[in-house]
C-alpha cells in the first residue's frame, strides 16, 4: 500500500470515529442540555490533556504572548463547542455536517485580513459557489430557520475564527497555552451555567460522556498518523467523508433520511472546498495555505486541535497547523 493510500485510509477511519463521537453527542443531546454535555466532556478530557502537557519540556510560563488574539480564539472555541453540540442534538447529522463544511470557505475569506493572504478570482468564485451551497441547504424563505440551523452556522463561523487565529499566533505561542485556555474557559463557564440545567446522570450516561472524550482523542491521533504518512492534499479532503458516515448513522440510529436540498447543497459545498484544497496544494498558489493547514475539525474547546497534538509530538514545524 502506498503512503498516500495508507494516509487516506487512516484519515477515513479517523473521521468515521469523529462521526461516531457525534452520534453519542446527539444521543445525549436528546436528554441533557449541551451545557452539561460540554462540561463533562471537558472534565473527562483533562486527564488526557495532562498526559499531553507532561510531554512539553519547553521552559516558560502560561502567560500568552498574544493575550487578545488568544482571548478571541478561546471565545470562538467555546461558542463553537456549545453551538455544535446543540446543533447535533436537534438537527439531522448530515444537515449539520453540510453547514459545518462551510468552514474552509470562511477560513479562506478570513485569511485575507488576518494573514494577508491574496485570494484570486478563481478561489473567490469557489467561495461564492460554496456559500450558495449553504443557502441551498438552509433554504431561506422555504423552510423556517430553527435555533439548530443558527447554532450550526455559529459553529462554522466561530470555528473558522478559532482556526485562523491559530494560524496567526501559533508559531509564537506555546502549545500548552493554546491547549489550556479554551479547555479551562469551557470548564469555568459551563460550571457557572450548569446549576440551571443540571439533570442527574446514570452511570451508563457518564460512560457515554467518557466515550465522547476517548473517541475525540483517538480520532485526533489517527489524523496525526494520516498526516505523517500521506500528503496534506490527499488527507485534507477526507474530512468530507463524514457526510457519508452521517447519512448512514442517521438512518441507522435516528431514522433520518437526507433530503434532496441537503444532498445538493452538501455536494456544492464539498466541490468548492475540494477545489480550494487542490488550488492551495499547487506550489506557489498560496503563501499560507490556510485550508490545508486546518488539520482536522473545528476547535471546540473540549479536546485540543490536531495541530497541537502534532506540535507536542514534535512532528510538524511550528508554523504548520
Amino acid at each position: 500500500m502506498s503512503p498516500n493510500a495508507k494516509g487516506a485510509l487512516l484519515a477515513l477511519t479517523a473521521f468515521g470515529v469523529f462521526a461516531t463521537h457525534d452520534v453519542v453527542v446527539k444521543i445525549l443531546g436528546g436528554i441533557y442540555s449541551p451545557i452539561q454535555i460540554v462540561f463533562f466532556s471537558v472534565l473527562l478530557s483533562f486527564p488526557l490533556a495532562c498526559v499531553m502537557m507532561m510531554r512539553d519540556a519547553k521552559p516558560g510560563t502560561l502567560v500568552p504572548v498574544h493575550p487578545w488574539w488568544l482571548a478571541l480564539r478561546t471565545g470562538a472555541a467555546v461558542i463553537t463547542g456549545l453551538s455544535a453540540f446543540y446543533a447535533f442534538s436537534v438537527l439531522p447529522l448530515a444537515q449539520v455536517y453540510a453547514i459545518l463544511f462551510a468552514s474552509p470557505l470562511l477560513i479562506t475569506v478570513l485569511a485575507i485580513p488576518v494573514l494577508g493572504e491574496k485570494v484570486r478570482l478563481r478561489r473567490w468564485l469557489a467561495v461564492l459557489v460554496g456559500l450558495i451551497g449553504v443557502l441551498v441547504v438552509l433554504r431561506p424563505g422555504q423552510t423556517e430557520l430553527s435555533a439548530g440551523h443558527l447554532a450550526a452556522l455559529a459553529a462554522a463561523i466561530c470555528g473558522s475564527i478559532a482556526s485562523i487565529v491559530v494560524r496567526k499566533i501559533g508559531s509564537e505561542e506555546r502549545p500548552v497555552v493554546m491547549l489550556l485556555y479554551p479547555m479551562v474557559a469551557n470548564f469555568v463557564l459551563m460550571a457557572f451555567a450548569l446549576p440551571f440545567v443540571y439533570q442527574p446522570m446514570p452511570i451508563e450516561h457518564l460512560g457515554l460522556l467518557a466515550i465522547i472524550a476517548i473517541f475525540a482523542w483517538t480520532a485526533s491521533r489517527l489524523v496525526i498518523a494520516a498526516y505523517q504518512v500521506g500528503e496534506a492534499a490527499i488527507i485534507a479532503p477526507m474530512q468530507y467523508s463524514q457526510i457519508i458516515w452521517a447519512t448512514g448513522f442517521g438512518l441507522l440510529f435516528f431514522d433520518e433520511t437526507i433530503d434532496q436540498a441537503t444532498a445538493m447543497g452538501a455536494g456544492i459545498i464539498i466541490a468548492s472546498g475540494l477545489y480550494i484544497v487542490l488550488r492551495e496544494s499547487r506550489s506557489g498558489a498560496s503563501e499560507n495555505t490556510p485550508v490545508l493547514r486546518t488539520r482536522s475539525r473545528s476547535e471546540t474547546g473540549t479536546t485540543p486541535r490536531v495541530s497541537l497534538f502534532m506540535r507536542f509530538a514534535g512532528k510538524t514545524p511550528p508554523r504548520q497547523d
